[in-house]
């Protein structure tokens, strides 16, 4: 029985939490060109942007449950959920910052996070060892930016509900961007002490 565990874990790839997470990543691209359609002259597409950034978070919910529940939690599930869930903050930073409704250095904040986070990553592979782990702290960091990100897009409606999406959606931000940072140094600290054990053990 543990083999057959070991076995899901690492080796399947059509499992539905995977598909899940392959159906999330394709819908980056389109949720892009969704929101920069006003800035080249296209039609204002606001809603469904914000319904295919919806989607992405019930789908994300669901690929870790699902893969928990069922038992198929595998290597590629592992690589494709953190790399969803950063390909839509990126590419929604780009959108909103291109649009001018977040600040250049809200923006700069979270991709200072990413790149520390790569070149973290880039120690570990030269050592021999794999990307760290989405933690907790992680997940709810994510968590607040996804809903951060569409409440500003609606923000840039206007009226009462503008200012209303506009209040709780920079609160949100604030929170997510702390905890992305803090969990970015728990990561450094992390990989600081597996590079520290490996060099002892040399």
């Amino acid at each position: 029985m543990e083999v057959q565990e070991t076995r899901v874990q690492t080796e399947r790839v059509l499992t539905i939490p995977n598909i899940l997470s392959m159906a999330r990543l394709a819908g980056v691209p389109l949720f892009l060109w969704l929101i920069l359609r006003p800035e080249f002259g296209g039609p204002q597409s606001d809603g469904w942007a914000l319904l295919v950034l919806m989607l992405s978070g019930v789908s994300d919910y669901l690929d870790g449950k699902l893969a928990r529940r069922w038992n198929q939690i595998s290597s590629l599930g592992r690589l494709l959920d953190p790399a969803a869930d950063r390909l839509y903050i990126l590419s929604t930073l780009v959108g909103l910052t291109w649009r001018g409704i977040l600040p250049l250095w809200l923006t700069g904040a979270l991709l200072a996070r990413e790149l520390l986070l790569l070149v973290m990553v880039g120690i570990l592979r030269r050592h021999g060892y794999p990307p760290p782990q989405v933690n907790f702290l992680g997940k709810a960091a994510t968590f607040n930016l996804m809903y951060a990100f569409p409440l500003l897009l609606l923000s840039d409606s206007g009226g009462w509900i503008g200012s209303l999406a506009a209040i709780f959606g920079w609160a949100f931000a604030g929170w997510g961007t702390t905890l992305y940072w803090w969990a970015g140094i728990l990561y450094v600290v992390q990989v600081r002490r597996i590079v520290r054990a490996d060099t002892m053990a040399d």
